[in-house]
């Protein structure tokens, strides 16, 4: 059955307006030749749109050139703000965005173990609602959480968990109540893969496992494009993994003995004192794995048969990801991927080709600490873009 006319003119308006996001300003010459549609459907859409508030003139194409087929289209990006949220056990980044995804404004404050729960919540949200007021006048529209622990696929909800602060279940109920805009909450591993798949090192790559190598361990599946969050959204519980090398098994409420045991932050600043790798704590914080990882490349200690170590480690949940999913691909992302660079991935592909029959590229994850934030905005954009871009007919 064809579609309605207000159905076609909705589809048009849609697929101008994402091209005009994506590899805008645009001309109308060139919109036609993008979307395959003629030039009165191109000049109906683009009058569609500019009366809709959602696109505007921002210049011409060549100086001696003249008229309507010259005029350069965009989104005003200002029709409203997008804001992504990082929010870690100590801490909650924010970013604020326009349509385009451009940076406006960003902060980010420590929320210490001692603060009570109902404190972190109002610290946090106003972080939020101070980063918006300076990235300017403009609504917030949608806001993207990227938060550790499970998902509830049916709900959207944020699960209880006994190892995160009882303060991020409440920060995500306070925001979805205080805020008119639209709140959405996603795991921060996953987030990261979105980021990395749109920005990143997977740009070329629609099937792919991220390896989320910070404090935590977890992991992203990516098929065909699409996130794989599991029945419970617990798709990429890496930690939990039984591998060899451990003392014990992994539990169902807690991951010590699992892969999480082998290569979780403390275990690798562990393996880097073991090697003769100092890493002094820095402004008061823990020392960090990935500070441990940048210093063996710069040579500090045994660099070499540390960095080997941590490879072999790497290389036996990367086997078992591909055993199981042979995605071709496996990123190291995080703050310890970021800083293993291709050094790292080297090692770890060596090992891996070693262990599987089956070829998997690994690479490092360009995003490093930053992808979750990243992410959380692009999951923003698109809330937006599905209220915001659909026009009446």
């Amino acid at each position: 059955m064809p579609a309605s006319p207000s159905t076609a003119r909705a589809i048009n308006d849609r697929l101008a307006l994402r091209l005009l996001q994506q590899d805008g300003p645009l001309t109308a010459t060139q919109l036609k030749t993008l979307t395959g549609l003629s030039r009165p459907t191109v000049a109906d859409l683009v009058e569609r749109l500019q009366g809709a508030g959602l696109i505007t003139v921002v210049g011409e194409t060549g100086a001696r050139r003249r008229g309507p087929n010259a005029r350069l289209y965009g989104i005003v990006a200002d029709r409203a703000h997008l804001a992504g949220l990082d929010v870690r056990t100590d801490s909650v980044a924010v970013v604020v965005a326009d349509l385009l995804g451009r940076t406006l404004a960003e902060d980010t404050l420590p929320i210490g173990d001692d603060t009570l729960a109902d404190d972190a919540v109002e610290q946090a949200v106003g972080l939020l609602e101070r980063t918006a007021r300076r990235a300017g006048r403009a609504p917030l529209h949608s806001v993207g959480i990227g938060a550790p622990g499970l998902i509830d696929p049916v709900t959207g909800d944020l699960r209880d968990s006994s190892g995160l602060p009882a303060w991020h279940r409440k920060l995500v109920r306070a925001l979805q109540q205080r805020l008119s805009a639209t709140v959405l909450v996603e795991n921060e591993t996953n987030l990261a893969a979105v980021a990395e798949h749109r920005a990143g090192a997977a740009r070329d790559r629609d099937t792919f496992v991220l390896l989320w190598l910070g404090h935590g361990i977890g992991a992203a599946v990516m098929l065909d494009g699409t996130l794989r969050r599991g029945a419970s959204g617990g798709a990429g519980e890496i930690g939990f993994l039984p591998v060899p090398g451990t003392i014990g098994i992994p539990s169902a409420a807690n991951c010590d003995g699992g892969f999480h045991s082998l290569v979780g932050s403390v275990p690798v600043l562990e393996l880097a004192a073991a090697h003769g790798i100092t890493v002094p704590a820095a402004d008061g914080q823990e020392p960090g794995a990935a500070t441990a990882v940048r210093a063996a490349l710069a040579g500090e200690g045994d660099h070499e048969a540390f960095l080997n170590t941590l490879a072999d480690r790497l290389a036996l949940g990367a086997a078992a990801v591909a055993a199981v999913l042979d995605p071709g691909c496996v990123l190291l992302a995080g703050e310890v991927g970021h800083a293993g660079g291709e050094a790292l991935a080297v090692r770890v592909e060596e090992r891996l080709a070693l262990m599987s029959p089956l070829r998997t590229e690994v690479r490092a994850g360009f995003l490093g600490g930053t992808a979750v934030l990243r992410g959380a905005v692009l999951a923003a954009r698109e809330a937006a873009q599905d209220a915001l871009f659909a026009p009446a007919g």
